[in-house]
């Protein structure tokens, strides 16, 4: 877990939306208390999130209306899934897919995924997504953008070696952003080769409502992955 004393954190997200229906708020009521993730005054144990040992933990951040994530966790069923995202609608839309296919792997963090990720011992995440971020497209909002140097140290401390970082926008100005920043930290690689790498959505990567929104208003949609380089001894030590 990190010990950095920081400063508090603005957060610049929604969190509510339009009146929800009746059955999802009822969900709201009754199953999101079973699976949401209380912070604990010290280290955050992901085993003892799940009722069953996990094969790997993954990380999703800002999951929207949870399309992804909940593709991933039925296709994934011995990989645990966090899923942060602090839009109660987005909560209360991926709620009624956990109801409806009985998924038992996915725990719930409803607030800024960043409080979580400070809690998390080093080398736990096995793959983070980022996928259609606010790309907060004016440079005086640059600070605001979720991928930077200080989010990119925590994620490195989290994730395992070898772990993959998925990113992915339709804002071809954040792709720009995401690409310098994270081409510029030493602790991750772009594992593309060629074009194909980036501009087609892999197989194992499922869709999400917004982009298909952005496909159908005629926009590209760029795939990004990168992965975390081997620790070195240094870091092992430090």
């Amino acid at each position: 877990m990190s010990s950095d004393h920081r400063p508090p954190r603005r957060f610049y997200g929604r969190r509510h939306g339009r009146r929800l229906r009746a059955g999802r708020e009822r969900l709201l009521q009754e199953l999101l208390p079973k699976l949401q993730i209380a912070l604990p005054e010290g280290p955050l144990s992901l085993p003892d999130l799940f009722p069953a040992d996990r094969a790997a933990y993954w990380l999703e951040i800002g999951f929207g209306g949870g399309e992804h994530l909940s593709a991933q966790a039925k296709a994934h069923p011995s990989v645990g899934f966090i899923g942060c995202e602090p839009f109660i609608n987005g909560v209360a839309r991926l709620l009624t897919d956990i109801d409806q296919e009985d998924l038992s792997n996915i725990r719930l963090f409803t607030d800024d995924a960043r409080l979580l990720m400070d809690r998390l011992d080093e080398a736990v995440i096995s793959r983070a997504f980022v996928l259609f971020p606010d790309p907060w497209p004016k440079k005086r909002h640059a600070d605001r953008r979720f991928i930077n140097r200080e989010n990119l140290d925590t994620l490195s401390r989290i994730m395992r070696d070898g772990a993959e970082l998925r990113v992915a926008s339709d804002e071809m100005g954040y792709i720009r952003w995401t690409l310098k920043q994270v081409r510029g930290h030493p602790d991750f690689e772009w594992t593309a080769e060629t074009g194909q790498d980036w501009r087609g959505r892999p197989d194992d990567w499922p869709p999400t409502r917004y982009e298909g929104k952005a496909l159908a208003a005629g926009r590209s949609c760029i795939y990004l992955r990168f992965r975390r380089r081997i620790r070195t001894n240094v870091e092992h030590c430090g």
